[in-house]
């Protein structure tokens, strides 16, 4: 029940803020004003596309979008690194992720008892808080598509890659905005002041084919979060009809509804405070299972593979069965 809940309010939480970014990219591209009625209108459009995408399967809708998502944000990417400050970007790459490596530890156990700021909280501390909200639903959704993958594929396939796109991604977009002020340029500044969804787009118009680069952004953030919201969807189905391989459209639809209703809830109550507010409400309790849940696999894979066991490069369906009682 843990897991639902943090599933519910972590997706729910990401759909308002992709409401919020969508509306912004609108209103760059095309003129929309932004605001709650074209906020709950997205919400909305987004919602009966999500709930197409769960309906199709696995296999269809859902891979589908995920593999629009992967050629639009390398064309995104692309298309930055080479109308931005490429040179200076390959450099950024470069010091960052050395500066990632060295102060990683000290980043990681950095609070503030001293001096009372409240940065830390506001920003680490919260989206340490919404990621721990989506591990039960991205957790249990990597593992139903990642059957027959060894341990080692796995966390290269979860950690690795995720991690060296994350890095390009972060020094290709933040690069460009820090070269940007470093030169004078305070849009992206100012954009940030006045409303944070509209910095990205502050960013891309300052570029060549500035227009472009924001309608790719805003067919990526929709598409982005249509694929999640049907993920997370298909999840909750698996989690509330006792782990069924494919949950009923029924279950998929009540779950896809809610999640919509709670975003539009929160959005109208408390804007991105009360998004942020639920996020972390929801991932505290669950965070303690996750500790449990630690300990739990570290006892499964040393009763699975003993001591002296040789394992390497065995697959889950290449282990020997159980013996019977």
């Amino acid at each position: 029940m843990l897991a639902i809940i943090a599933t519910v309010f972590g997706v729910a939480a990401s759909l308002g803020f992709g409401a919020v970014q969508i509306n912004s990219g609108l209103n760059s591209a095309f003129g929309l004003s932004i605001g709650t009625p074209a906020q709950m209108t997205i919400i909305g459009v987004v919602t009966v596309l999500f709930l197409i995408s769960a309906m199709t399967g696995l296999n269809k809708g859902i891979q589908l979008l995920s593999n629009t998502n992967v050629i639009l944000a390398g064309l995104l990417m692309l298309g930055v690194l080479i109308l931005g400050p490429t040179v200076f970007l390959l450099d950024t790459f470069t010091t960052s992720v050395g500066g990632y490596v060295q102060d990683l530890i000290n980043l990681s156990t950095r609070l503030t008892p001293f001096t009372g700021a409240t940065w830390v909280g506001g920003w680490t501390i919260f989206y340490w808080a919404w990621w721990i909200a989506w591990a039960p639903f991205v957790g249990l959704f990597i593992a139903r598509v990642s059957r027959g993958r060894t341990i080692k594929e796995f966390i290269l396939g979860v950690l690795g890659v995720p991690a060296l796109v994350s890095f390009t991604w972060f020094s290709v977009f933040g690069g460009t905005a820090l070269h940007g002020a470093l030169a004078g340029d305070t849009a992206v500044t100012a954009a940030t002041d006045a409303d944070i969804s509209t910095a990205l787009f502050a960013l891309l118009q300052g570029l060549p084919l500035g227009e472009v680069l924001s309608g790719i952004a805003t067919l990526l953030i929709a598409s982005f979060f249509i694929t999640s919201a049907d993920s997370a969807t298909y999840v909750l189905g698996l989690q509330s009809s006792g782990g069924q391989k494919e949950p009923g459209n029924g279950v998929k639809f009540t779950w896809g509804i809610m999640q919509s209703l709670i975003a539009v809830a929160l959005l109208l109550s408390g804007g991105l405070a009360g998004l942020q507010s639920a996020s972390v409400v929801a991932a505290l309790p669950f965070s303690v299972i996750m500790i449990g849940m630690c300990f739990s696999l570290y006892k499964a894979l040393k009763s699975e593979f003993p001591a002296g066991t040789p394992t390497p490069g065995r697959r889950v369906e290449d282990r020997p069965a159980p013996a019977s009682d």
